[in-house]
């Protein structure tokens, strides 16, 4: 190692020494680091129990269907099966009630319209179940829904997808997916010379992030996720009427005197507003918002204009509560880097969710003295 290299690690122990014994807020460091550290571990403890789970699952479906082929079994109708066909496209395809299935002797007919990024799994799905000996695809392939009234409606596929192209994965894929991508990065790590490998190496470190946060890429990276890469979802007990609170939530204008990182907000008028935030190494980031939902004393919703350079959006709902009012607020946002950013920024109490617990704090104590006096 050279002596440069010493030089820098040093200087990075010395920081986080310092960093976590501040004499000013070094207790709330630490405290903050041991909450985060148990709250890891019961994670932990929870998805090892998740994955025993699924294993275990996965074994006993395994068992059944090698004893069943083994054993042999009663025959299983046409009826039966298209019962089952039917059962099982409900998970797979958007518009399920376009596809007439029927079966004569275990071969399955498939008939109607379907969209076209949704055949693989359509007939995929078909083939898994038992008692499909053949299926014959005379499905009517569409690339968009058009003028198809059967395809109508945006639909919902809780299972449109398999293994890794599923959005959630499940523990066991999560677990290949982890180990997998960080031995692949930790291998081409000592080839870094390589250009194949330093591609290699990043690309097990997305794999590896993704199986670690069960996230889409897009979100884990911020790039084309939207205004949704990380959700921040809070609740939180006032002992002042929802009007009073309401009022505190609709004025702009008050927004800087609980939030500590707004410095001005400015009303633009027609629901829209200009945001001037503190930003990361001391700059400002500003941006335009849009109310979206206005319920006075029940909804307030907004989010930002299409090409903001931070997007998110929020809803809060009021609701009366015992001896005062409870607000749910819910966050979305697309920090820069993405999940990442947020994993990182959140490490030094930095995020979103940490500031937001904050904010709220600073809004009930001046909410509540001001109803007082």
């Amino acid at each position: 190692m050279s002596n440069f290299s010493k030089l820098l690690i040093g200087a990075g122990i010395g920081a986080g020494i310092m960093y976590i014994l501040d004499p000013q807020v070094g207790n709330r460091r630490r405290s903050l680091a041991r909450d985060k550290a148990t709250r890891a571990w019961h994670k932990t403890e929870d998805a090892i129990s998740a994955l025993g789970k699924d294993i275990g699952n996965r074994a006993q479906g395994v068992y059944a269907g090698a004893s069943s082929r083994v054993r042999g079994g009663k025959e299983i109708t046409d009826d039966v099966l298209v019962e089952r066909v039917r059962s099982k496209l409900g998970r797979y395809v958007t518009h399920p009630s376009s596809i007439e299935a029927t079966a004569n002797a275990g071969r399955v007919t498939l008939r109607g319209p379907v969209l076209e990024d949704e055949v693989d799994d359509v007939l995929r799905a078909t083939w898994t179940i038992r008692g499909v000996s053949d299926v014959d695809n005379q499905l009517t392939v569409h690339a968009e829904a058009g003028d198809t009234p059967a395809l109508q409606g945006t639909g919902r596929r809780p299972g449109g997808a398999w293994g890794f192209r599923r959005t959630n994965w499940s523990p066991t894929h999560r677990v290949i997916a982890g180990t997998t991508g960080a031995a692949l990065a930790a291998v081409s790590a000592t080839r870094r010379t390589n250009p194949l490998a330093i591609a290699a190496g990043l690309a097990g470190l997305v794999f590896a992030l993704r199986g670690l946060t069960n996230k889409e890429v897009k979100r884990i990276v911020g790039l084309g996720a939207g205004r949704k890469a990380v959700t921040v979802h809070k609740t939180m007990h006032f002992d002042t009427p929802v009007e009073t609170v309401w009022e505190m939530w609709d004025n702009y204008q008050n927004f800087p005197r609980f939030m500590s990182n707004v410095e001005e907000v400015r009303d633009l008028g027609n629901g829209r507003s200009h945001w001037v935030v503190k930003g990361p190494a001391g700059k400002t980031v500003e941006w335009d918002a849009v109310i979206t939902t206005r319920i006075p004393n029940r909804e307030l919703a907004w989010k930002t204009v299409p090409g903001s350079m931070i997007q998110h959006s929020g809803i809060v709902q009021f609701r009366e509560d015992r001896d005062g009012s409870k607000v749910d607020i819910r966050l979305s946002y697309n920090p820069i880097a993405g999940t990442v950013g947020h994993v990182v920024a959140s490490l030094f109490a930095a995020d979103p969710k940490t500031q937001l617990d904050q904010d709220l704090q600073r809004m009930k104590t001046l909410v509540e003295g001001h109803s007082m006096a």
